[in-house]
């Protein structure tokens, strides 16, 4: 029998990606292996070797993504998708929740402060200047948030309390595009840990707490608001294709507003974590990485793709 191998690609990440490859050995499925990925070359069209690559860190390492690609075309089962990777941003998402009946916040997208490199004024002849501002404002309303409209690990985060203090924090800003995003003023806090499109952890979350004692909270749902969220959280992925990804939602009046759900390299450190909830991520990642190495077939398309693409490509309705 050809071993298939699952590969793990990772950067300074240490504690997942460890227990990762440790836990997919240690259940002694029949010609399956893990390891940490090796590149010693890339060479157009030729096979990476790996059934199944679990990606960590491509979103910081252009050469990764890219590699990744080829690697898809030529029958890898690429954890998450690199392509939808990297057309998905923040604003898309909430926009296409807007169409497809998951609660989110109030937001609209900000023009970068400083001019993109390259660029001058002439190159924006169809951006009105100023904006209404006046509609947006009221559109959003204050408090907000402000954040960038791609990447994560809450850097750059701004809460804004006017429309002054807008402009002020606006002008640190430089050339990152941001999101100006309603303030949802939450009862109940959660991150939500979704595995192979299927699998769903709800983890009570703090996110006003620092960092290390974020997941040192204990909001006590309902069996309904448990299964309220847990179909909030499959439906988003559904949509969005991620085989790994977390969501946030935020509990105003009784409804579950999703927050943050792309995050496609989700933290998953036992130290920030937990013991509990890093014991389920590594379990449910392992079983499921073997589940898509039984499945890979050699010389085709292995990824997942989301309802939007597959929806969209068959011109079919999106609901």
């Amino acid at each position: 029998m050809d071993m298939k191998k699952i590969g793990i690609l990772h950067g300074k990440e240490r504690s997942f990606p460890e227990a990762f490859v440790a836990r997919v050995n240690s259940k002694n499925v029949p010609g399956i292996i893990a390891e940490p990925v090796r590149i010693d070359k890339a060479m157009q069209g030729e096979f990476s070797g790996y059934a199944v690559i679990f990606d960590r860190i491509s979103q910081d390492v252009p050469f990764y993504r890219t590699w990744l690609k080829n690697a898809a075309v030529t029958g890898t089962a690429v954890i998450n998708n690199p392509f939808w990777w990297s057309a998905d941003d923040k604003y898309f998402n909430n926009c296409l929740m807007t169409k497809v009946d998951v609660p989110v916040p109030k937001t609209a997208i900000i023009p970068s402060r400083d001019l993109p490199d390259d660029t001058s004024n002439e190159s924006f002849s169809n951006l009105a200047f100023p904006l209404d501002w006046e509609s947006i404002f009221n559109y959003v309303g204050f408090p907000a948030y402000m954040k960038p409209f791609a990447g994560g690990g809450w850097k750059h985060v701004y809460k804004i309390k006017d429309s002054e203090d807008f402009f002020t924090k606006h002008s640190e800003t430089g050339q990152l595009v941001m999101l100006l995003q309603e303030e949802i003023v939450f009862t109940e806090y959660y991150r939500c840990y979704c595995i192979g499109g299927k699998y769903v952890r709800i983890m009570s979350y703090e996110p006003r707490n620092p960092h290390h004692l974020r997941y040192v909270a204990d909001f006590k749902p309902s069996a309904e608001r448990l299964q309220q969220m847990t179909d909030i959280v499959l439906r988003i992925n559904k949509y969005l294709g991620y085989d790994f990804n977390t969501v946030e939602l935020a509990v105003r009046d009784g409804v579950p507003y999703a927050i943050d759900f792309c995050n496609p390299a989700p933290d998953a450190d036992r130290n920030s974590v937990g013991d509990e909830n890093f014991e389920w991520v590594v379990e449910t990642a392992a079983n499921y990485a073997i589940e898509k190495a039984l499945a890979q077939k050699d010389g085709q398309d292995n990824l997942t793709w989301g309802e939007y693409v597959k929806r969209s490509s068959n011109k079919s309705p999106l609901v």
